[in-house]
């Protein structure tokens, strides 16, 4: 898929993107980043309990188990502006306010397990929808909060979105269960 080891133009999405967008390695394929991710995040994870799955790195920060729905939350809204645009739909598509997503999320009250498992299905659904798109597919470009935005975008978008996350957990939250 060497359409996807070219990084989109900064014409191609937001600013703001450019954060997540950088975190793939030029030349490689965001999709193979999407493939390898679930394996660093459990290994991550591996022996974490609920309770601490709730931690705060911070005050009036997330917690782990909402950190990780919040990484579905924008997983699936990515995807969903992929599918638009790639299946040519020209409808500027709304933006969304993660902070009003999250504290609907209910996710400390949800066992871990229950949303690594809710993981593995959007990671499987977003992976099919990427892989079945036709390279032209990447190359089209709609508009998403109120910003030209290409397929191509999205899928380093939600590949550097997880990477993001992965390095808050890495070096934020972890070292304070140890």
């Amino acid at each position: 898929m060497s359409y996807l080891t070219t990084r989109p133009a900064t014409s191609e999405y937001a600013p703001y993107y450019e954060t997540y967008i950088r975190l793939i390695p030029v030349g490689h394929d965001p999709l193979q980043l999407l493939r390898e991710q679930p394996a660093t995040l459990k290994q991550l994870l591996q022996g974490l309990t609920d309770e601490q799955a709730r931690l705060r790195y911070a005050p009036g920060k997330w917690s782990i188990k909402e950190s990780l729905v919040h990484v579905l939350d924008t997983e699936r809204i990515f995807a969903y502006r992929a599918l638009r645009i790639g299946r040519g739909d020209q409808q500027p598509l709304p933006g969304f306010d993660q902070n009003d997503y999250v504290p609907n999320s209910g996710a400390d009250e949800r066992p871990l397990e229950d949303i690594l498992h809710e993981y593995d299905t959007v990671r499987a659904a977003t992976l099919s929808l990427f892989e079945s798109l036709r390279p032209e597919a990447y190359e089209r470009l709609g508009t998403a909060s109120t910003f030209p935005v290409s397929v191509r975008a999205l899928a380093y978008m939600t590949a550097g979105h997880e990477a993001h996350h992965l390095t808050l957990l890495q070096e934020r939250y972890l070292p304070l269960l140890k």
